[in-house]
């Protein structure tokens, strides 16, 4: 008669799972920061003329994706079968979700960017590829005819992806501490916060700067309200959630959640970008430590949820 191990070690009950590594963080991280590029670029470019900088900045959403699908190419474990994701559209999958909105921020984001350049850039990148001067014109007559579509369809598609970034862990409910509906809005909070932080981090004019300091302000806030639900959540759902949550308060990830995450990510960035007009040279560390704090959130999220 055979014995049999339910010490849940053995390789007949558990299966090898594979674990995620520092790919992941950095595809969510990206993706949403990218998310928040689509959003306030095309918002900020609708106020006033964009100047040259911002107007150049609409080709950061696409940069960002593609460095963050690069990532996840190196995660995946049969890299030539990527292509099948895009064969069928499956209604019930965040992946498949993910995957067609991913192609769509390049047509958009392209356009957009195309249709605000300043003339000089364009006329520089037409001297560039002067086979391709007549198209180029053609298509930002196109896209300049069509702004308010493409603007609209940017921060539509923006929202998507920032969203879909949460999603694609919360649609995983075996584990616990992802099995949250407030992920996919905190990601997306996250998002447009990382997005504000990276283009403050440009030479943009003086207004536009002002008006992305007071989004960035709005979007801590709400990442922060958002954070508590999560933790609220978890601290109401019984014992596993506790468990799982316990992990980042007072587990191995409690100092990066709390120093990172809570404190350098969210607490302090919001308290310099609100004595802005007091402290002007301590307020250029907000951006960079709101970039710090996304990253650090979506890794401890992404590790801990596989403990």
């Amino acid at each position: 008669m055979h014995q049999l191990d339910l010490s849940r070690h053995s390789p007949l009950l558990d299966p090898h799972l594979h674990v995620w590594g520092w790919e992941i963080p950095v595809y969510l991280f990206l993706g949403g920061m990218a998310a928040g590029a689509m959003i306030l670029v095309p918002l900020l470019s609708a106020r006033a003329t964009p100047s040259r900088t911002l107007a150049r900045l609409g080709l950061l959403a696409p940069g960002l994706v593609s460095v963050g699908m690069l990532a996840l190419l190196l995660d995946l474990g049969h890299k030539l079968h990527a292509w099948r994701f895009y064969l069928a559209f499956r209604w019930t999958s965040p992946m498949s979700w993910g995957a067609w909105i991913l192609v769509a921020v390049y047509p958009i984001s392209l356009l957009f960017a195309l249709a605000v350049l300043d003339p000089a850039d364009l006329e520089a990148l037409l001297a560039r590829v002067p086979r391709l001067a007549g198209p180029l014109r053609a298509l930002r007559a196109w896209a300049v005819a069509r702004m308010a579509g493409l603007r609209r369809a940017s921060v539509v598609v923006g929202a998507g992806l920032g969203v879909y970034t949460g999603i694609l862990l919360s649609a995983l409910g075996a584990r616990v501490l992802w099995s949250s509906t407030v992920l996919g809005p905190l990601f997306l909070a996250s998002g447009v916060s990382a997005g504000a932080a990276l283009l403050v981090l440009f030479r943009l004019e003086a207004a536009e700067r002002a008006w992305l300091v007071r989004v960035h302000l709005g979007a801590l806030l709400a990442e922060a309200a958002l954070l508590a639900l999560f933790v609220l959540g978890h601290a109401t759902g019984g014992a596993e959630g506790q468990a799982a949550l316990a992990l980042l308060t007072r587990g191995p990830y409690a100092v990066a959640f709390w120093g990172l995450v809570v404190g350098a990510g969210l607490a302090l960035p919001a308290l310099l970008e609100a004595l802005e007009h007091r402290l002007h040279r301590l307020a250029a560390l907000a951006p960079g430590l709101v970039l710090a704090g996304g990253l650090a959130l979506r890794w401890v999220v992404v590790a801990a949820g596989q403990r």
